[in-house]
């Protein structure tokens, strides 16, 4: 039972188990060949309307989780499958930001552990 996050512009490794895409846009620059990812979660991808309020501003970031965990809320069946995912194994959490602290896989992976225990 475990969660990973990683860069999507990380080369994947074995050790990354199921990849899963968390962001609502396809990166930039990325071939879907080269991104190896075993499932594209859009729905659980933070909203345009949170994303572009929140730009990785570090002073909205409490604020951010709070909003954004309210909008993973309306996906329980795909809360539900990446948890039951992650009990089986290896789940590793790829986004495409350059904010590799303060952005919505950590939130997320925050999220699902809760839903873990």
């Amino acid at each position: 039972m475990s969660l990973a996050v990683k860069r999507v512009y990380e080369p994947p490794s074995p050790r990354d188990g199921l990849r899963v895409l968390v962001d609502r846009l396809w990166p930039r620059g990325l071939k879907k060949e080269d991104a190896r990812l075993d499932l594209w979660a859009r729905e659980l991808a933070p909203s345009t309307k949170l994303r572009q309020w929140y730009q990785h501003d570090p002073e909205k970031w409490p604020e951010f989780r709070r909003r954004y965990f309210a909008e993973i809320d309306e996906h329980p069946d795909a809360v539900k499958d990446l948890v039951a995912r992650a009990r089986r194994g290896q789940v590793t959490l790829v986004f495409s930001s350059r904010e590799e602290q303060l952005n919505n896989a950590v939130a997320l992976r925050e999220y699902l552990k809760r839903r873990l225990r």
